[in-house]
C-alpha cells in the first residue's frame, strides 16, 4: 500500500518585499558622504599640496566644511597673470584683459608695479566674498597688489574693481609658506641675454647675487662654425688672462663694464620695489616662516626667512625718497668675469659675470668676509655650476653709495 508523503514546507518568495529591502539599503548607503569620514588633518594636507589660491577658491564652493578648512591652509601660492604700472591704472578694463607684454617690460625701473590677477573664474568669487571688501584701483595711492573677478570687470567698465591680495589672504589664519609669482621679470632684456638675481631682505637688503651673460649658446644651437668661433674666443680669453685671469682691456673700452653696472642697479631697484610691496602682507601674517616673490621667467627671486620677516616687523624699512621702494644701503660688491665660460653640459656663456653684494655696514662687521660659499649655491643648475666656476677666478671689489 503506497503512502503519500506531504510536500516539505517551503517559504514563499515575495519579489515586492525583496525589492523594497534592496532599495532601502541603496538609499541608506547613498546618503553617506564619504568625505565626511576623512579627518580634517588629511583634507588640510591635500589643500596644502594644492597651494594655488585660485584652486583653493574653487574648493571653497564645494561644501561648508571645505569653506571652513581652506583658511587654515599654511602653504599658499599666488600666481599673477599680468603686471600694470601706476601710469596704466586709469586705462580701461579691456586693456587689463589683454595681458600686453609691453606693459610689463617697458614700465621702467622707477615705476611701482600694480599686480592684477586677470582671467579668474567664477569660483574664485567665494574667496572674494569671504575675504573682505573690494578696493577700487583708481582710488589707490602708491603701489598695491590687486585681484580682479569677471563680474567686477562687467560691472565697473570705467575703473576695474579689484580685491587686494592683502584682503584675499586676510582670513588665511596660519600661513607659514607664501610664494607670489609674477608672470615675467621686470627688467626688459634683449633676446639671448642672461640675467638672473636673488636678493635676501630683512628690514633692508641683506645680500644679493646677480649672474649675467651677454649671450648663452646651448648645445642644439652650436654649429661647426660657432664651435670654431667659440674655440677662438676661448683661446683669446686664455691669452688675455695671463695676469691671473684678469679682465681684458676690451671689457672697459667696449661698454662691457657699463652694461654690468646697469644690470646691477636695475636688479637692485627691482628687488627693492618688490620688497616695498610686501609690507602689508608681512604685517598681517605673523605666522609666516618663508616668503618668496619670484617670476615665471626665473629672472629674479626675493626671499625672506622667519628671522628677516620678524626684523621687518620690529624695524620698519626705510623708503627711497625718489620712488616707492625700499632704500638700498651703501654696498660692497665683488665681481667675477669670464669672457668665455663653457659649462660641463656644453652650454657656453659669453661675457659671464657674477656679482655678490652686501651692505657695507654688514661686510665690515663680518669676519668671514672672504667666504663666498653662499654665492656659489645661490642658483639652480646649470647656473649654479657657472657661479662655482666664476668664484674661482680673480675677484674685483667695488663700492656703491646708497640710493
Amino acid at each position: 500500500m503506497s503512502s503519500l508523503r506531504a510536500d516539505p514546507p517551503t517559504s514563499k518568495i515575495h519579489p515586492e518585499a525583496e525589492a523594497e529591502a534592496t532599495t532601502s539599503c541603496f538609499c541608506s548607503s547613498s546618503k553617506i558622504d564619504h568625505f565626511d569620514r576623512l579627518p580634517d588633518s588629511l583634507l588640510l594636507f591635500v589643500f596644502n599640496k594644492i597651494g594655488d589660491v585660485k584652486a583653493l577658491g574653487r574648493c571653497c564652493v564645494v561644501s561648508r566644511r571645505f569653506h571652513s578648512l581652506v583658511p587654515q591652509v599654511d602653504n599658499v601660492v599666488v600666481r599673477v597673470d599680468c603686471v600694470i604700472s601706476d601710469d596704466d591704472t586709469s586705462s580701461s578694463s579691456s586693456s587689463i584683459k589683454s595681458h600686453s607684454s609691453s606693459s610689463s617690460s617697458s614700465s621702467g625701473f622707477s615705476s611701482i608695479f600694480r599686480l592684477v590677477f586677470g582671467g579668474i573664474s567664477k569660483p574664485f568669487q567665494a574667496l572674494s566674498q569671504m575675504f573682505g571688501p573690494k578696493v577700487n584701483s583708481r582710488n589707490g595711492n602708491g603701489p598695491s597688489l590687486s585681484v580682479a573677478t569677471d563680474d567686477d570687470m562687467e560691472l565697473d567698465q570705467a575703473g576695474v574693481t579689484h580685491h587686494s591680495p592683502t584682503q584675499v589672504l586676510k582670513n588665511f589664519n596660519e600661513i607659514r609658506v607664501l610664494r607670489i609669482e609674477l608672470p615675467s621679470g621686470e627688467l626688459g632684456i634683449d633676446d639671448g641675454v642672461l640675467l638672473k638675481w636673488r636678493a635676501d631682505f630683512g628690514s633692508t637688503l641683506d645680500n644679493c647675487v646677480i649672474l649675467g651673460a651677454a649671450s648663452v649658446i646651448t648645445n642644439n644651437k652650436i654649429s661647426s662654425a660657432t664651435q670654431q668661433e667659440n674655440a677662438a674666443a676661448a683661446a683669446a680669453a686664455v691669452a688675455d688672462d695671463d695676469d691671473n685671469e684678469s679682465i681684458p682691456e676690451s671689457f672697459y673700452t667696449n661698454g662691457g663694464l657699463k652694461l654690468r653696472v646697469v644690470w646691477t642697479i636695475s636688479s637692485l631697484i627691482a628687488a627693492s620695489a618688490r620688497h616695498y610691496l610686501l609690507q602689508p602682507i608681512i604685517a598681517e601674517h605673523k605666522t609666516l616662516d618663508s616668503l618668496v616673490l619670484a617670476d615665471a621667467d626665473g629672472q629674479g627671486v626675493l626671499c625672506m626667512n622667519r628671522e628677516q620677516l620678524e626684523e621687518l616687523r620690529v624695524k620698519p624699512l626705510s623708503a627711497s625718497s625718489a620712488s616707492k621702494r625700499t632704500l638700498v644701503p651703501a654696498l660692497n660688491m665683488r665681481l667675477w668675469y669670464a669672457p668665455h665660460l663653457e659649462l660641463p653640459d656644453g652650454v657656453v656663456l659669453k661675457g659671464a659675470t657674477l656679482v655678490a653684494i652686501r651692505p657695507s655696514e654688514q661686510a665690515a662687521t663680518k669676519k668671514d668676509v672672504s667666504d663666498v660659499s653662499w654665492v656659489s649655491t645661490t642658483f639652480e643648475e646649470p647656473y649654479g655650476t657657472a657661479a662655482k666656476m666664476l668664484v674661482k677666478r680673480r675677484t674685483y671689489c667695488l663700492e656703491m653709495n646708497s640710493f
